[in-house]
C-alpha cells in the first residue's frame, strides 16, 4: 500500500460510519466491484438530471464568468 493510499484511510477511519461506507463505495465503483449499482435515485434527483439534459440539449450551458463565480464561492 502507498503512503498517500495509507493516509487516505487513516483520515476516513476518523469519519463517522455512514461515511465511511459512502467512501468505501465510491472506491469499489471506481474499481468496479461494487455490488449495489445502481444507486437509486429520489424523484427530485430524476427532475434535476431531467432538466440539466434537456438544458444541454437546447445548448443552455452556463457562461465562462458563472463558472467561475460557482468556483470561487467555494474556494476553487
Amino acid at each position: 500500500m502507498t503512503k498517500l493510499l495509507d493516509d487516505a484511510l487513516a483520515a476516513v477511519h476518523n469519519l463517522p460510519p455512514a461515511e465511511q461506507d459512502s467512501i468505501a463505495h465510491a472506491v469499489l465503483r471506481l474499481m468496479g466491484t461494487d455490488d449495489e449499482l445502481p444507486v437509486e435515485l429520489s424523484e427530485g434527483e430524476r427532475v434535476a438530471i431531467a432538466a440539466s439534459k434537456s438544458a444541454a440539449a437546447h445548448g443552455e450551458f452556463a457562461t465562462d464568468e458563472q463558472v467561475r463565480a460557482a468556483w470561487a464561492k467555494h474556494g476553487l
